[in-house]
């Protein structure tokens, strides 16, 4: 069996009922779990993320997204809930004792923190990504071109300039969205079936330990029919008289139940052999959504790959820019003092006429 591809390590995991607000009254809790179920905390490395996951059966109940505007209350000593506005929903959780609530708020609490500083580190990067768009849009645009003209002409590259540093960031950040909202799925989708896995794998051990046994147990019981059969033949053979009735429907009735338990084990093990098949279905499936998922993290390489060879045209442009930006700077001051000749020159000139 294949590893599970590494992405999320569980920091913390606890037992809880799981509870939705009803959408329609915004005031009445729907179950979203028949019974407790375990709800963890995961942090995403790649990603830099925190998430509150938990699954129950072959479908995810919570797969939410942690961030600094969120808040853990706790409404009663073992009940406690928080908002996630991106899934438009209220989750509610509730504990079998109040310690458990406590500890669930405070690792709340800590999560929080961490997501809220590592959002301000992904600002900043994106901060400077986007200034360095800002800069040197103009130039992916087209070469520079010195005029003198009139901020007429300045004010149309502005413009246009402008427009393309939007529709520049507008298609990184939709790619960008666009393989993370993918990756989200196919992780929700890998963390079902990992789950589904690990419930099929014990129950395949525990199967396996009980066909082992009824194994035994048919062997005995096998050796308990050719010991009445005999017991039987032998009775018949001795003397010309058989067994009384009351013996003979005794032993019919053994071996009649022997005959049906052994029936009834043969169809039990039917069913396990037919479990085990769906078991190598599911683990297809599994390794069909982990390869899928590192195709979605090769597309997201290639796509930060993208991003950094534009980081490194915006500084090549930028730098360029300046350049310009000090040859027109002095061009302008070659034009000013060519000016200031021109109006000297004039001013000698009608004196001259006025003598």
């Amino acid at each position: 069996m294949s590893t599970p591809f590494p992405r999320e390590q569980p920091i913390f995991s606890a037992r809880a009922h799981v509870f939705q607000i009803d959408p329609n009254t915004k005031r009445n809790w729907i179950p979203a779990s028949k019974h407790a179920v375990t709800v963890s905390f995961f942090y995403d490395g790649n990603r830099n993320v925190y998430r509150i996951i938990s699954v129950g059966g072959t479908k995810a109940i919570i797969n939410c997204t942690i961030t600094p505007s969120m808040t853990f209350t706790r409404t009663s000593q073992k009940f406690g809930q928080w908002a996630d506005s991106r899934a438009n929903t209220v989750y509610g959780l509730g504990f079998a004792t109040e310690q458990q609530l406590h500890q669930f708020s405070e690792r709340f609490k800590e999560v929080k923190e961490a997501a809220r500083l590592a959002r301000e580190k992904s600002q900043d990067k994106m901060e400077l990504v986007n200034t360095a768009l800002s800069i040197a849009a103009p130039q992916l645009q087209s070469p520079p071109v010195m005029c003198v003209n009139g901020p007429e002409d300045k004010m149309f590259r502005s413009q246009s300039a402008d427009i393309t540093l939007s529709s520049e960031k507008e298609r990184i950040k939709k790619m960008l969205s666009e393989g993370s909202i993918c990756e989200m799925n196919l992780e929700a989708e890998l963390f079902t079936l990992q789950d589904s896995n690990s419930k099929l794998v014990s129950a395949l051990h525990e199967a396996n330990n009980n066909v082992q046994q009824w194994k035994k147990q048919l062997a005995a019981y096998q050796e308990e029919t050719e010991r009445l059969r005999d017991q039987v033949a032998d009775l018949e053979a001795h003397g010309g008289h058989g067994p009384s009735d009351m013996l003979k429907d005794e032993l019919t009735r053994s071996l009649e139940e022997l005959e049906a338990l052994l029936k009834a084990k043969d169809e039990e093990i039917h069913i396990l052999q037919n479990k085990k098949s769906e078991y190598h279905e599911m683990e297809q499936e599994r390794e069909e959504a982990i390869h899928r998922l590192q195709e979605m993290e090769m597309r997201n390489l290639e796509l930060e790959r993208r991003v950094q060879n534009a980081e490194q045209n915006l500084a090549a442009s930028l730098e360029e820019r300046d350049h310009t930006e000090s040859e027109v700077q002095r061009a302008i001051e070659i034009l000013d003092v060519k000016l200031f000749d021109l109006n000297d020159l004039r001013q000698s000139l009608v004196k001259l006429i006025d003598k």
